[in-house]
């Protein structure tokens, strides 16, 4: 950077008979926004991040998986929404831990038939529960969410900090007025 390119980088803060006290103050309210904005996406991302992470450890503490038995073949199970290419719907069959047996609908192996076993999951109730997140999904998820929060945090704070640039401008503007229509009747004859 040339020695005359850093003197027009930073003219807001030189001393100047022509700086008004408000380029002042927008240099350092620029300068501000910026650092507000990096400290509060950081900060934003990583809470966010921990708090997903710890949910979802939270979750996957609570349920615990049994051992069920397949009551229909997973490929003629009609019906049900939401199947894929690996996993499919079907009717399943697990002794609760109070002895009693208890039969629904989960998610098995597409490949699974009446009669095989497979794992299915319970929550503290003993009641049916999606398979919660592994770890490195937990960490996934906690770092996308994390991301997209301190994205949205520090946009929120850039965008802020120019509606108050925005003010500032909007006011210097309304001082030239001021001052022009009291100089300008001095200059002379106006044209148009």
């Amino acid at each position: 950077m040339s020695r005359r390119q850093g003197r027009t980088c930073g003219w807001r803060l030189r001393r100047n008979p022509l700086r008004r006290r408000s380029y002042f103050v927008e240099a350092w309210l620029r300068l501000a926004t910026g650092i507000l904005a990096m400290t509060v996406a950081i900060v934003t991302g990583v809470l966010t991040a921990r708090a997903v992470e710890g949910t979802l450890d939270g979750v996957r503490g609570e349920r615990h998986a049994v051992s069920a038995v397949v009551t229909t073949d997973a490929r003629t199970t009609v019906g049900v929404e939401g199947t894929d290419a690996d996993r499919a719907w079907a009717h399943v069959r697990w002794t609760a831990p109070d002895g009693t047996n208890r039969t629904g609908v989960a998610r098995v192996d597409s490949a699974s038939r009446a009669g095989s076993t497979t794992r299915v999951w319970l929550d503290a109730k003993g009641r049916l529960v999606p398979e919660p997140a592994t770890a490195g999904e937990a960490q996934l998820q906690g770092a996308v969410l994390g991301t997209a929060a301190a994205v949205g945090a520090g946009t929120a704070v850039v965008l802020l900090g120019c509606l108050a640039c925005a003010r500032l401008d909007r006011r210097r503007q309304e001082q030239w007025d001021v001052e022009w229509a009291l100089i300008a009747p001095q200059w002379g004859r106006k044209t148009g």
